[in-house]
């Protein structure tokens, strides 16, 4: 495993450990919740391609993305925009991410929210629920199979919906093993963070009727959104190319042909 990915999850360890401690808590928070709402049929709309724009403010490639950064502005010019769905990267220590930002959104925009971070433990599911959140990120590629479809189930029993994101044949093969209803191909590398979008061509194929396909990363320009809807994407998600526009809005513009 990649050092940096490999720092990230040690990391994770230790704030699921604290988080353990608040379970309770967040029980009695996921009780009182609004029903989540529905991630899935935001992004499955029939001969379109939809839109997930991520807020996220770092990465451990890039470094700092975005210097003015409120993430409830970001999330308001989202909507604006026409974006169906909302991605809240979480992950604190090398993407400067926070889970408050979901319970800043929730209270203002009706919009699904897919909390994404590195989930090991049902009780980050629990505090995703608790805050707002209607989808969970889960990576095939940080868990073993079975505790991978552990998770999935407990989300499930939740109401809340699962992006499931592989890499590779091997992992998409596991995931539909599960029987999942999203699946999320991610073109980046997590040991390398290096970008390939062959992945897309080569994966989307595998993927079965009925199951909503998601093209993760690398996404930046007009000519790789009309390659993924012609290769059959029903949605892209998209973070870095609009955290470094200059112009959200045109960027968002461009990029959102469904609109």
């Amino acid at each position: 495993m990649h050092k940096t990915l490999s720092l990230i999850l040690e990391a994770k360890k230790k704030r699921v450990k604290v988080l353990r401690k608040n379970r309770e808590a967040f029980l009695s928070l996921v009780k009182k919740a609004h029903p989540p709402l529905s991630f899935k049929e935001a992004i499955k709309r029939e001969g379109k391609i939809s839109f997930i724009a991520e807020i996220k403010q770092a990465s451990p490639s890039a470094g700092i993305l975005r210097k003015d950064f409120s993430a409830l502005d970001l999330a308001k010019l989202f909507k604006k925009g026409g974006a169906n769905a909302i991605s809240v990267l979480t992950e604190e220590d090398f993407f400067l991410g926070k889970i408050n930002y979901i319970e800043e959104i929730r209270k203002e925009i009706e919009l699904p929210i897919l909390r994404k971070d590195f989930i090991i433990d049902e009780v980050q599911i629990l505090e995703s629920r608790a805050v707002g959140a209607d989808a969970v990120l889960l990576i095939m590629a940080i868990l073993e199979e079975a505790k991978a479809k552990e998770l999935y189930q407990f989300s499930k029993s939740l109401d809340m919906d699962v992006l499931i994101e592989v890499h590779s044949e091997k992992e998409l093969k596991k995931a539909l093993n599960m029987g999942v209803e999203i699946i999320g191909i991610n073109s980046r590398n997590l040991h390398t963070f290096e970008v390939n979008n062959e992945r897309h061509k080569k994966l989307i194929p595998f993927i079965p009727e009925g199951i909503i396909k998601v093209s993760e990363s690398g996404i930046k320009t007009l000519k790789d959104m009309l390659l993924l809807k012609g290769l059959g994407a029903d949605a892209v998600l998209v973070g870095e190319a609009l955290m470094v526009a200059d112009n959200i809005e045109e960027k968002l513009k461009e990029l959102n042909i469904d609109a």
